[in-house]
C-alpha cells in the first residue's frame, strides 16, 4: 500500500503563507494603532480640562496648551484643553456667591460666568478676597505662573519733571504733588474689581498714613485727600483708563490729561508697543505695590492629575518665551524672549515680591473706597436718649455718645462734595411732641458742610430722654423720600443704643412696618440701614424692618467699635439696594 506523502513543497508555501499573514497582519494592526491613535474620532471620549483665565495671559496660556496636548496625544493620551478669557471680579463673585456671600463693590455674580476647573486670576488678591468670605472656596498652595509689577505710569514729559529717570521716584513723592499741585491728576482703575487698582490703592494709602508723621489727625487727612483725588480720576476699566493719557504730544494735550496712575509693566509695554504720540514711562516706584502673579487655582478636584501635569509645562523656559511676548515675566521675575523691557527697568524681579496685607486691611480700605465714591444722598439719625452718656471702657471711658459722634464726623470726612447729607436727633419729646428734631435738613456737602460740622459739636444726649425710635424712623422715611433723588442711593442711617421705648405710646413693631410699606414707592428705593450700639439693642426688631423694606442691620456689641461699623454699613449701601 502507498503512503501518502504531502506534495512536495507544501509546508514551505504553508509557512510563508502563515509568515505573509502575520507580516499584513503586523502591518495592518500597526495601521491600525496609528489611525487610532492620531485620527480625530480616537479623541472623542477626550479627558477635558478648563481654563478660566484674565485676557492679559490667556493668548501664552491658549498657545502653551495647545502644544501640551499635542504632546500628551503623541504619547496616547487625548486632553481637549479649552481656554476662555473670564473676568477675575466676576469668577471671584459666583465663588463668593456659593456661600451666598459678595465681595465688596463686586456685588453678586452675573449668571453668565463660568466656574472653570482651572481659574487663573491676575492677582493672589483675589484669592485673599474670597477666602475672606468663603474659606472652603479656594485651597491654598496655588502657584504662580507669570509676574507683571504694578509700576506708576506717567507720560514722559511729565516723568522728566519728577525727575526721571535718574531719580527713583517714590509714593511719596506722588502723593506730595497731589496735595500741592492741581496739575497732578491722578487716575485708578475702579480698584474694588481691578487687581492693579487695588493694588496701587493699597500702597497709595499706606504711604499716606505714614505722611502724617506720627500725627493720627494729619494723616487722616492726607490718606482722605489722596482717596479723593484717586476717586476723581477713576475709571471703570483699565481700557478707559488708558485713554486719558495725552493723546497729543502738544502741551495743551500733555497739561489736561491724566499725569500719573497705577498700572501693571505689562499694560505699558502693550501701550507702548502702538507707537502713541506720548510714550508712557513705567515708574518703578517705592514702595513696590503687591505685583499680578497670576495664580493657577485648581478648582475641580476630579482633574487636579490632569491640572498639575500642565502646569509643569507652565514652568518651562517655553512658556516664559510665550509670556515675554505678551509682555509678562516668568513666575520668578526673569523675562523671556521678545520682552521689551522698560526704560530703566529693573532686568529681573524679585520671585518674592511684598507680602500681601492681610484680609481685614484690604477690606477695610475697600469700605473707605466704597464710601468715597458711591454718590448718595442721606439723613444721619442719631440717639440721644439718656442711655447714650453711658461711659465705654474699651474707649478709655468717652461715653457713647462721644463714639458715635465721632463715628460721624469721620465718616463725612470722607464724603466728597457730590454728597448729600442731613442729620437729625431723636430721643422722646425732642421737639414738642415730636420724638425727633432737625439740626440740618438734607443738603449739598459742598454748601454746609461747615455747618454739620459744627451741629455735630452741639449735640448732647436728654439725660432722662426715652427712646422714640419707631416714630422716629417713619418721619425720617417719609423726609428722604419726599426729597428723593434718582442717579443716588437715598438712604437713612440709625444709630441708637436701646429698643423701641416710648412712655406716649406711639408706634408699635408691626404697626411701624405696615406703614412703611404703605409709603414704599418702587420707583422711589429708600434705604433704612439700622446700626445698634452695645449689647442692648433691639437687634431682631430692627432686623424685622430692614428686611421688610429693605436695608440693612448692623450691631457693634462693643461701642467703640461703632466707627467701623459705620463705615461697612455705609460701604455696603449699593450692595444693600441690589438685595432687595
Amino acid at each position: 500500500m502507498k503512503g501518502r506523502h504531502r506534495p512536495a513543497g507544501s509546508s514551505g508555501g504553508a509557512l510563508k503563507l502563515g509568515a505573509a499573514a502575520v507580516a499584513v497582519l503586523v502591518v495592518l494592526a500597526g495601521s491600525w494603532y496609528a489611525f487610532n491613535k492620531y485620527s480625530k474620532p480616537a479623541c472623542g471620549n477626550a479627558a477635558k480640562l478648563s481654563i478660566g483665565a484674565t485676557a492679559d495671559i490667556s493668548p501664552a496660556l491658549k498657545l502653551q496648551a495647545a502644544e501640551w496636548s499635542e504632546q500628551a496625544k503623541d504619547n496616547g493620551n487625548c486632553v481637549d484643553i479649552e481656554v476662555f478669557d473670564e473676568d477675575p471680579a466676576d469668577v471671584a463673585a459666583a465663588l463668593a456667591g456659593k456661600a451666598d456671600k459678595s465681595l465688596t463693590g463686586v456685588g453678586q455674580a452675573n449668571g453668565k460666568t463660568r466656574i472653570p476647573d482651572v481659574w487663573v486670576a491676575d492677582s493672589s488678591l483675589w484669592l485673599q478676597r474670597i477666602r475672606a468670605v468663603n474659606p472652603d472656596s479656594v485651597k491654598a498652595g496655588a502657584h504662580s505662573i507669570a509676574l507683571s509689577p504694578v509700576v506708576l505710569a506717567m507720560p514722559e514729559p511729565a516723568a522728566t519733571k519728577f525727575g526721571w529717570p535718574q531719580k527713583n521716584i517714590t509714593y511719596a513723592d506722588l502723593i506730595a504733588s497731589v496735595a500741592t499741585n492741581q496739575g497732578t491728576k491722578i487716575g485708578i482703575t475702579e480698584p474694588s474689581r481691578d487687581a492693579t487698582g487695588l493694588a496701587g490703592l493699597l500702597t497709595l494709602a499706606s504711604v499716606a498714613k505714614q505722611a502724617g508723621g506720627g500725627n493720627a489727625t494729619q494723616a487722616t487727612q492726607v490718606a482722605t485727600t489722596a482717596l479723593r483725588a484717586l476717586a476723581a480720576g477713576r475709571s471703570s476699566v483699565r481700557s478707559d483708563l488708558i485713554q486719558k493719557f495725552p493723546r497729543g504730544s502738544d502741551q495743551q494735550a500733555i497739561s489736561t490729561s491724566l499725569t500719573v496712575a497705577p498700572l501693571s509693566e505689562q499694560a505699558i509695554i502693550q501701550y507702548n508697543g502702538q507707537q502713541p504720540p506720548v510714550r508712557l514711562a513705567a515708574i518703578y516706584a517705592e514702595p513696590a505695590a503687591p505685583p499680578l502673579d497670576y495664580p493657577y487655582v485648581v478648582l475641580s478636584a476630579d482633574k487636579a492629575s490632569m491640572a498639575d501635569e500642565l502646569l509643569k509645562s507652565l514652568q518651562t523656559q517655553d512658556f516664559r518665551d510665550k509670556l515675554g511676548a505678551v509682555g509678562l515675566r516668568g513666575a520668578d521675575g526673569a523675562p523671556g524672549k521678545g520682552f521689551q523691557t522698560p526704560a530703566n527697568a529693573p532686568g529681573a524681579l524679585a520671585a518674592a515680591a511684598p507680602q500681601l496685607p492681610d484680609a481685614v486691611t484690604v477690606e477695610t480700605l475697600l469700605q473707605q473706597w466704597q464710601a468715597i465714591t458711591l454718590p448718595a444722598r442721606m439723613l444721619a439719625v442719631l440717639d440721644v436718649s439718656g442711655s447714650m452718656l453711658e461711659p465705654v471702657p474699651t474707649a478709655g471711658n468717652a461715653t457713647r455718645m462721644q463714639v458715635t459722634l465721632e463715628a460721624a464726623r469721620k465718616g463725612m470726612a470722607l464724603f466728597d462734595d457730590s454728597w448729600s447729607l442731613g442729620v437729625w436727633t431723636f430721643s422722646t419729646l425732642l421737639d414738642g411732641q415730636k420724638d425727633y428734631k432737625q439740626l440740618v435738613p438734607i443738603g449739598p456737602l459742598v454748601s454746609q458742610r461747615a455747618q454739620l460740622l459744627q451741629a455735630l459739636g452741639t449735640v448732647q444726649p436728654k439725660r432722662n430722654g426715652d427712646t422714640g425710635l419707631y416714630d422716629t424712623i417713619l418721619a425720617a422715611y417719609k423726609a428722604v423720600q419726599n426729597g428723593y433723588e434718582s442717579g443716588r442711593v437715598n438712604s437713612i442711617i440709625v444709630m441708637t443704643d436701646g429698643e423701641n421705648d416710648d412712655p406716649a405710646g406711639g408706634l408699635k413693631l408691626e404697626e411701624l412696618i405696615a406703614q412703611l410699606k404703605a409709603a414704599a414707592d418702587p420707583a422711589k428705593p429708600i434705604q433704612i440701614i439700622l446700626i445698634g450700639i452695645g449689647d442692648k439693642v433691639g437687634e431682631a426688631a430692627m432686623r424685622q424692618i430692614t428686611d421688610a423694606v429693605g436695608g440693612g442691620t448692623f450691631v457693634a456689641p462693643d461701642p467703640s467699635k461703632i466707627g467701623d461699623i459705620f463705615l461697612q454699613a455705609i460701604s455696603l449701601r449699593g450692595q444693600l439696594a441690589q438685595k432687595k
